[in-house]
Formats: C-alpha cells, structure tokens, sequence
C-alpha cells in the first residue's frame, strides 16, 4: 500500500505549507516518520501501533500529496519544519519512531529540540558517518534496479518486491515524487549528515535503537554504532528482517517499541 490502509487521511497547513498526513488511535501521540520510500509496507505495523497511541503519521515536505516550499532544500530544513508541525498539530508528551531517513529526521530534531519529547525510536536509521573517507557505511539506494533495491530493503525480496505494473497512476506518481524528494535531501553527501554523529550526545531521553538482524543497506554494527553515540540508548535487533523491519516484522516491531514504552523510564 503507497498510503496507509484504514487511516484518515487529511491535510494539514503548517506555516503556509500543507502536509498530508494520516492519523489513527487516541492517546498519547505517536509521530512516524516514513522512510525514504514512503508508506510501503507500513500499514500493517502502524495498525498495531494504534493499540498504544494516536498515531500521526504525515508525508514529509515534497513527499506524497505534501508541498515543498523553496525554503525547504536540506534535511536541516526539514527538522525544523518538523518542530513547527509539532506546535501546529499541539503535540505533547510526544514519542517520535523514525525508520531508514525518517530515523535520521527524528535524530536531528531531537539533537535540537528534545525537550518537546518523551522517547525516540529510531529504525535502522541511517543518517550518520562511521567509518573513514573511503569507507563505505550506507549501501547505495540509487545505483541499482528495482530487483537490486528490494535485495538491499528486505531479508526476503521476493515476498516484498513492489509490483509497479499494479499500481494506479495516482500511486505510481507519488512513488515517482517520493523517490525525487528523497534523492534530492538525501544526495550530498549520501544519506547522512558529517556532523550528526558528534551532536548526537544531546540526545539524553529514552532511546531504542530497532534494526532488522540482515540489514544490507546499514548493517547490525553501524546501528551498535548509532546507538553507542546516544546516551543510555538500547540496542535491539529483530530477526528475519532486512533495513524495513517494520514491513517484513510487523508484529515483532510493534511488540519491541511496546515494551519500551511501557517499561523504559524517562
């Protein structure tokens, strides 16, 4: 599904822009941040959120049916427009889950503004840098074809593999706008931001690091490195599950962040 099955789906206008964004449960509010794919595959394991909260979950800026305004170029950018759809939305007490670039959003908005949050998950996030220069740490996304990046997102490709011959045109374009608004905050550098890694000591609320166990694009020791960065952060992984854990692991997903809500303090 390119949009989340069973949500309600509306617009919201944050400064001038209008976002689209998808909501479902009550309570405390959960924020997910979609990965550079969009939805696909999410609507199973945002189902199960539902059980422990509202969850908002909004097409970042360029991304879906979301306008992307010119001031809006950098994933800096993005990061404090988020802090501003926080205010708009009146979200409180607020637990942010990002995964893949969505996990590099949720990093640097808290590096900025932690206080307006009670616990970050970050899922297999990518965002930062490891290893030297010559190093490679994040797979490239771009540089391959269709059957070379489902190798690359799921444990098991062939169960996952997006079928773009079933698409309806409106799903086909909002693919097409989410890989073009991805490449263009995520190019240069590649997926990460140099200085991220040396802010991330900021982070001082209650952090869950959740990486599939056979992630090709960053792997188990570039999420221990991830989560080492932030103060008192835990590290787990889910089996069976590649860099969108969340799509192949619905269940194991939703049970790992609830325990950590319920049994992580702040």
């Amino acid at each position: 599904m390119v949009r989340l099955a069973e949500f309600h789906s509306s617009f919201a206008d944050v400064r001038g822009t209008k976002i689209e964004l998808a909501m479902k449960g009550e309570g405390q509010p959960l924020l997910f941040l979609h990965p550079g794919q969009g939805f696909v595959g999410a609507s199973a394991a945002l189902g199960k959120l539902t059980k422990l909260g509202k969850v908002v979950a909004p097409f970042h800026p360029g991304f879906g049916g979301s306008e992307l305004p010119s001031a809006i170029t950098t994933v800096d950018d993005l990061a404090y427009f988020y802090l501003d759809l926080i205010d708009a939305l009146e979200l409180r007490d607020l637990v942010i889950i990002g995964a893949s670039f969505g996990g590099w959003l949720a990093a640097e908005i808290a590096v900025r503004c932690e206080h307006k949050l009670r616990k970050l998950v970050l899922v297999d996030a990518v965002g930062i840098k490891i290893g030297d220069r010559e190093t490679r740490d994040i797979a490239d996304m771009h540089a391959v074809d269709e059957n070379g990046l489902a190798a690359l997102l799921y444990e098991n490709p062939l169960k996952h593999r997006q079928d773009y011959a079933s698409l309806s045109d409106e799903d086909a374009l909002t693919i097409a706008r989410n890989n073009e608004a991805w490449a263009l905050f995520g190019w240069r550098p590649y997926m990460h931001n140099p200085k991220l890694l040396g802010r991330l000591h900021r982070i001082r609320i209650p952090t869950l690091a959740l990486w599939g166990e056979n992630d090709r694009v960053v792997d188990v020791r570039y999420g221990r490195a991830f989560s080492a960065a932030i103060p008192n952060a835990r590290f787990e992984t889910i089996g069976d599950a590649g860099h969108l854990s969340f799509a192949e692991q619905p269940s194991a997903f939703a049970c790992r962040i609830e325990n950590f809500l319920d049994h992580v303090q702040h």
